[in-house]
């Protein structure tokens, strides 16, 4: 058989993808909250764009557990349940214990050092959206710190549910969050260049419970 026989054409690719970039983004800086819905149509002619490539984009995002979509309720905004913070939660933990782990045996201080530069942009975000885009990137640069490719695909597959979690939890209240957590991410930066694993580990931990706790309302937000 040639080789001709053997492939199925490719697809050109490239709008979907366009477009769900913009969704999501959309997603990220607040112009869609959790629970709010997507409508086909009204996006499409936002962007100017057939149906087809909106459609496509919309499959890519639920897949990514951004948006949910049911035939009665249309396309929306995840609405993250109890279990479904739970069980983020707990696969994070998981995978983030790692990346602390492998960051303070195997990175080099070149390597926590760009985790320091992620910390460091906190203090220069302009709202609570902004702060988010900067936690989401300080935890991308632990996952790069640890130097293990497989378990930042792991990451990557869970992130954009993360940043989703962080905007619920800003959704809940802003209060002291602006102030509180820059101020978490520099200890965290601290237990990491001390190479002390177990500081490290029970400072990431609280860091995720604060957020978990002030998500089911478990504790005051500030």
């Amino acid at each position: 058989m040639s080789e001709q026989g053997r492939l199925a054409p490719a697809r050109r690719r490239g709008l979907a993808e366009e477009v769900a970039d913009r969704i999501r983004e959309a997603i990220f800086s607040g112009a869609y909250a959790p629970g709010a819905q997507l409508r086909e149509v009204e996006l499409a002619g936002a962007m100017d764009v057939s149906r087809g490539p909106v459609r496509e984009a919309v499959r890519l995002l639920e897949r990514e557990g951004l948006v949910h979509c049911a035939w009665h309720r249309g396309t929306t905004v995840t609405t993250l349940s109890p279990e479904d913070v739970a069980e983020l939660d707990s696969l994070r933990g998981a995978l983030e214990d790692l990346a602390v782990r492998q960051a303070i045996a195997r990175g080099s201080d070149e390597d926590l050092a760009s985790v320091a530069k992620a910390a460091d942009m906190m203090e220069r975000a302009r709202d609570a959206h902004d702060l988010v885009r900067c936690d989401i990137a300080f935890h991308d640069a632990v996952f790069a710190a640890a130097g293990h490719r497989r378990l930042a695909d792991a990451w990557e597959g869970i992130r954009c549910q993360v940043h989703l979690f962080l905007l619920t939890r800003i959704g809940h209240s802003t209060e002291g969050y602006l102030s509180r957590i820059p101020a978490e991410h520099r200890e965290l930066v601290a237990a990491l260049r001390s190479r002390d694993t177990d500081t490290a580990l029970e400072l990431f931990a609280a860091h995720r419970r604060h957020a978990v706790d002030v998500v089911t309302g478990a504790t005051d937000p500030g």
